[in-house]
């Protein structure tokens, strides 16, 4: 029975991850400087200014917020604008209130 449940839940994982493949969109609040970096437009210094953003300002909460950053403006929001997502940013602000 534990077999079972282990595959059934690794089955839910993956439909999971491929839901998120597929749907091809960057969460700005997870994602690294290397994932950031490859954006048209961001370099490896902006990246780092958007995840220093991140952490002393908690998650954005919608794409619009990147124009805080300084270096990124509404251009290369609406450049980029379908690639982006801010993901779940209820779960991920709690997730940070609690750490």
């Amino acid at each position: 029975m534990k077999t079972l449940h282990s595959i059934f839940l690794g089955l839910i994982l993956a439909a999971a991850s491929l839901a998120a493949t597929a749907a091809g969109k960057l969460n700005i609040n997870e994602a690294d400087a290397a994932a950031l970096a490859e954006l048209n437009g961001i370099g490896d210094a902006r990246a780092e200014a958007i995840i220093a953003y991140r952490q002393a300002h908690g998650p954005f909460g919608s794409v619009e917020d990147l124009a805080k950053v300084k270096g990124i403006g509404p251009a290369f929001i609406d450049k980029n604008r379908d690639q982006l997502t801010v993901g779940d940013v209820a779960n991920t602000s709690r997730e940070a209130s609690a750490n």
